[in-house]
């Protein structure tokens, strides 16, 4: 049997173990497979695009799991009443293929996203950070500025977005959280200045520029998490050339962050390089830093595995027969007739032609 979650499992999860806890689990496992990079098999996702949006197939395994995510990108939804993003996901078992768990992705990639961006600023960030700039203020924004309080120590956040309601809507989820300083700014440039990091989570698929030279500032750390598929940017150019920029997996940030601006040639560190001490990441206070992040399957991996050791302890989830569970494994037809009595299923009698039976003895 499969472990199907759902969004009221994840929901129950995080009312159980709370928020909070919940991403400090994620960041601690995303840490720990990164350390572990060169045991995954890594590919860029697979991408379908359209003038819309996008949608996509993320796949990654380790010797003894494999998982994907199923997820896609579409700014227009809001208007039709639908989630910008929308996913799932399957963690399966290597040796044998069975799938383990069949989950929802949509909250848990928002959690998943706000965790990896807490998880590069532990390591980018100047120490001592309490200032963030939140420039973007839709689905993903509430889980950024939270895991940011909670696992980092900030304890003001600068709030822009040029749609007034989705600043309105994060105030209201947010209002009593204890030790948090929300500020409502007027525009990108009032809510960056000053601040130790500024988040980017902006959904439009255009090569926009959210952020510009002139607002950068020696020692901040850019949390770029919007350009995520070609043709969609949030840095200008000279934002990458002013800074130390790292990524996830190069060969699918070449395409799809806002590196895809820059030369072939430009210098780029993979994060999991700097986790593992092979690279190093800011190396004086005055350092400029960017992490270009575009989401990649290692996450999602970490995240499903999350997922899988809570629904065990917690009894979430609901068992299903997403495969046949055969006494025979070498009978699957016979697996048609398990739903409904076999006097009910009609099997029509094949016609024999008897003069070549008799030849066929003679």
């Amino acid at each position: 049997m499969t472990t199907l979650l759902t969004t009221r499992d994840i929901a129950r999860l995080v009312a159980v173990r709370g928020l909070p806890h919940i991403l400090d689990q994620l960041v601690q496992r995303l840490e720990a497979d990164f350390r572990r990079w060169p045991e995954f098999d890594k590919t860029p996702r697979v991408a379908s695009h359209s003038q819309e949006g996008v949608i996509e197939l993320m796949p990654i395994a380790d010797a003894a799991h494999y998982s994907f995510k199923y997820v896609n990108g579409h700014p227009k939804n809001t208007r039709a009443g639908l989630p910008t993003v929308m996913a799932f996901g399957v963690l399966a078992d290597v040796a044998t293929g069975r799938p383990e768990l069949l989950s929802e992705l949509t909250l848990t990639t928002a959690m998943r996203t706000a965790a990896t961006s807490v998880m590069a600023a532990r390591a980018l960030a100047r120490t001592g950070s309490r200032t963030m700039a939140l420039i973007g203020n839709g689905a993903q924004s509430e889980f950024q500025a939270l895991a940011f309080h909670h696992l980092l120590g900030i304890t003001e956040i600068r709030l822009f977005d040029i749609d007034a309601d989705a600043t309105t809507k994060l105030l209201h989820n947010l209002a009593g959280v204890h030790g948090l300083k929300l500020i409502v700014c007027r525009s990108t440039a009032e809510a960056v200045k000053g601040a130790d990091i500024v988040t980017t989570v902006t959904a439009d698929k255009t090569n926009a520029t959210i952020l510009t030279p002139e607002m950068i500032e020696p020692g901040m750390h850019v949390n770029g998490v919007g350009g995520d598929c070609p043709g969609k940017t949030e840095l200008h150019p000279g934002v990458l050339r002013a800074a130390r920029v790292f990524v996830e997996y190069e060969p699918q940030s070449r395409i799809e962050g806002d590196l895809q601006q820059m030369p072939a040639d430009f210098p780029v560190t993979e994060l999991w390089r700097v986790l593992r001490g092979e690279a190093a990441g800011r190396q004086a206070a005055s350092d400029i830093t960017v992490f270009d992040s575009v989401g990649f399957a290692i996450e999602d991996f970490s995240a499903l595995c999350v997922l899988r050791d809570a629904a065990r302890e917690l009894g979430l989830g609901e068992s299903i027969a997403l495969i046949p569970a055969m006494a025979d494994p070498k009978d699957l037809f016979g697996e048609l007739r398990m739903a409904v009595p076999a006097s009910a299923v009609p099997v029509a009698a094949p016609a024999i032609d008897t003069r070549r039976v008799e030849a066929a003895v003679a």
